[in-house]
């Protein structure tokens, strides 16, 4: 392979790596702030994707334009959600690892009726449209200029969460609330407000995640759940309650797969991100990129 095949692959590796992560932050905010393991997490982006094609086709109005107005639906959305299951769940549950187990039981039956009300509404077939899909040239790589939008976009909402996050002061009541609960809460910090809203904010960012992907690639109900899971591997990677490192293993599990693909089977995507995920588990059980 010559060096710009090698690039190229990286590259490609490096753009579906974006959307990983883009979709682990808002899933790895809702579980190091409230430990709701969310599982229908990929439902709600096939929910934006659809949202996004159906607004597109039916008024022409760009997709990227589209995308704040995704993000704002999947947003109250998710406030209404951590209203009426897992606001009550909590104050229902005696701890939080009785919460963690219901707030997964609860995720399987969000996953079930999201998923089947898309089918109901908008049946099982694939779905899509072009936009910008024209190629472009970039140092003798070649790539869609939907994709290069795909990973702009997702790039610069993911280092925009992490700033807000680091040097905001609703980031630093976030960051308190991860490391500390109970100290959080003596200190003056409202998790009535916070926790709704950080919730709307996952659940906002994997309907902009759904939103891109509508772009580049057809959709269907069940395109959802593969993207929880493989959420749930780059927050393995990068941590738990780490969104920086999220940006880093989404990034890092697209070139790992873009590879592992190019040197197997495209049969074998899932296959290589188990085995990483098996390997980080046993070998570095707190993530990648964690300080201890």
């Amino acid at each position: 392979m010559s060096l710009t095949s090698w690039a190229e692959l990286v590259a490609s590796g490096l753009i579906t790596g974006g959307i990983y992560a883009l979709v682990a932050m808002g899933l790895n905010l809702q579980y190091g702030l409230m430990r709701i393991m969310n599982i229908s997490h990929g439902e709600f982006l096939m929910l934006g994707a659809f949202l996004t094609w159906w607004a597109h086709t039916a008024t022409g109005i760009s997709p990227l334009l589209l995308m704040p107005l995704a993000f704002i639906a999947l947003f109250v959305l998710g406030v209404v959600v951590h209203a009426l299951c897992f606001k009550r769940l909590a104050a229902r549950a005696p701890n939080v690892d009785v919460f963690e187990a219901r707030s997964l039981m609860v995720g399987f039956g969000l996953m079930f009726l999201v998923q089947n009300t898309a089918l109901l509404i908008w049946g099982g077939d694939l779905r899509g449209y072009e936009y910008l899909a024209d190629p472009v040239q970039i140092a003798g790589m070649r790539f869609t200029e939907n994709k290069l939008v795909l990973f702009g976009v997702a790039l610069a909402l993911s280092a925009g969460l992490i700033a807000l996050l680091k040097l905001t002061l609703l980031g630093k009541a976030v960051r308190a609330l991860m490391q500390s609960p109970t100290g959080a809460q003596l200190v003056g910090i409202n998790t009535r407000r916070l926790h709704p809203m950080m919730f709307g904010i996952g659940l906002g960012l994997s309907g902009v995640a759904g939103a891109l992907l509508s772009m580049t690639y057809e959709i269907s109900p069940s395109m959802g759940e593969p993207y929880t899971v493989t959420a749930l591997i780059v927050i393995t990677l990068g941590g738990f309650g780490s969104l920086a490192g999220s940006l880093a293993g989404g990034l890092l599990l697209g070139v790992v797969e873009a590879l592992g693909m190019h040197f197997s089977s495209p049969s074998l995507k899932m296959l290589l991100s188990y085995a990483v995920f098996i390997g980080v588990l046993i070998w570095r059980p707190n993530g990648l990129f964690s300080k201890k």
